[in-house]
């Protein structure tokens, strides 16, 4: 489910728009990591992909520590999607195998709670709430947490430890006294299983990267959160603004400065960076803020640097 060879998934229509494409580029890019950068990456490879008939590029959704560890730090992968910063130990990892990332930051998320289109005892959560529903002595039914919600047990989706979307939640919402994330809940790294998993269960709460709502807003219902100033809608526009605290969260892509001597791996990096701030992709398509033109020629001098 988390794999996408994004030439094979494109339709009839989208395949013969690669025809006007030209070819000089080839190569294989193989791309590891966030499930939440997943849908903005998959777009972004798409589209290049058409430009670059020769260039055949597959995505891994194995969650922003994962595609680290296991493929990135390894120099099995060209880029690891991360939905927050590589750690100081990921770095170690990575240049213990002679890997050197460098950071490229694509767009910015509203990280998202969401429950059952049913739920209509609840609209908001405070920030202490929530984390009396997610926290090492978790709540067991929604009247545990406000008396006047129901005597029904809570059924939990969520991140995976793996996912650098636990490690944001864990860290702003869970973190800060020693508490950790609950283990009841149903881990995964297939955000579309928690949409599933929400819309199936009056009960259900869920958390994940805004765009995995903004593409299915008729099945399940996003809850404001108040962060001390009252309850805040996750949008767009909210997590442009600053007001949607403390969930919203910059998204980045990693690549190996030793891989940017191939062509067309740094041809997609640039490519990247150049659409990072392509309002109707990163916005309208996929539901990220995409980043301002200062942050991309930021971004883009600093790879030219490399380069």
């Amino acid at each position: 489910m988390g794999v996408a060879a994004v030439t094979g998934c494109t339709s009839s229509n989208q395949s013969s728009d690669r025809s006007v494409g030209d070819s000089n580029l080839s190569g294989e890019i193989n791309i590891s990591g966030s499930s939440t950068v997943f849908p903005l990456m998959s777009a972004m490879a798409e589209e290049f992909q058409k430009k670059h008939l020769g260039v055949t590029i597959t995505i891994q959704s194995t969650g922003s520590g994962g595609g680290f560890k296991n493929f990135f730090c390894l120099g099995q992968t060209h880029f690891n999607n991360a939905s927050r910063s590589i750690k100081d130990s990921e770095v170690d990892l990575c240049n213990g195998n002679g890997v050197t990332p460098h950071e490229i930051r694509l767009a910015t998320d509203a990280l998202t709670v969401v429950v059952n289109k049913d739920a209509d005892w609840v609209d908001s959560l405070t920030v202490a709430e929530l984390k009396s529903i997610w926290d090492q002595n978790a709540a067991k039914k929604w009247s545990d947490v406000n008396p006047s919600w129901p005597e029904e047990k809570i059924d939990r989706y969520g991140a995976a430890d793996t996912s650098g979307t636990f490690d944001h939640f864990n860290e702003v919402i869970i973190g800060g006294d020693g508490d950790t994330h609950t283990t009841d809940y149903q881990p995964t790294e297939g955000d579309h299983i928690i949409v599933a998993g929400v819309k199936g269960n009056k009960y259900a709460i869920g958390y994940f990267g805004f765009s995995y709502y903004y593409n299915n807003p008729n099945v399940i219902k996003a809850l404001k959160i108040d962060g001390g100033n009252g309850p805040v809608s996750p949008t767009i526009e909210t997590a442009k603004s600053g007001h949607y605290v403390p969930l919203s969260r910059p998204l980045f892509t990693y690549v190996p400065t030793e891989k940017l001597s191939e062509k067309h791996v740094a041809e997609f990096a640039k490519y990247c960076i150049e659409q990072s701030a392509n309002e109707q992709l990163v916005a309208n398509e996929v539901g990220y803020v995409p980043n301002t033109k200062k942050t991309a020629d930021k971004e883009m001098e600093a790879l030219t640097a490399l380069l």
